[in-house]
């Protein structure tokens, strides 16, 4: 096998670090837990990002970053109309089933974003916040720019999240 490039370890690093994250949270992830995920040392990681706060914004702007193009792709794909609205649906449940990281990563930034600013630091909340404001972009456009229809897509979303979050099954609430 060839030497993998810094940029695939980098990239290797930032899935570790969703995965570690989503499960334990800021607070709760150790960089050497990421590093053994990955199969690096810890130094190596400090090669590659400059410390812990780095590793989970680059986790948390990935995680963002794959909700979105899920919805992209899956309105790109559609026919429009309710159509859009159905494969958005359809696309983040599969996102959620088969990459839970993914959402949990987000919760997990949500958390983050409060803790952070109670200590004057302001970067997970800019980060958070221009992320989401792109997802709500990527999904009200295709939804005719229609605020109440793109609102209640992410009401039901969120409660979706919770509850996928505290391990109630859907078939418990569909």
């Amino acid at each position: 096998m060839g030497r993998i490039s810094a940029q695939e370890r980098r990239e290797s690093v930032i899935r570790a670090a969703v995965a570690e994250f989503a499960r334990t949270g800021y607070h709760g992830t150790s960089t050497a837990a990421i590093a053994k995920r990955v199969g690096v040392t810890q130094p190596y990681l400090f090669r590659l990002f400059p410390d812990k706060k780095a590793i989970f914004v680059a986790a948390l702007v990935r995680s963002m970053e794959d909700t979105r193009l899920a919805f992209e792709r899956a309105a790109e794909r559609a026919e429009g109309g309710e159509g859009v609205l159905q494969a958005m649906t359809n696309a983040y449940a599969q996102l959620i089933s088969t990459s839970p990281g993914t959402f949990l990563m987000q919760m997990q930034g949500y958390v983050a974003v409060a803790a952070a600013e109670a200590q004057g630091d302001d970067l997970i909340g800019e980060i958070v916040r221009a992320g989401w404001m792109r997802i709500w972009e990527t999904v009200h456009q295709p939804l005719g720019a229609d605020a109440d229809k793109t609102a209640s897509f992410f009401a039901c979303g969120m409660l979706g999240n919770a509850l996928t979050a505290i391990g109630l099954p859907a078939s418990a609430w569909k």
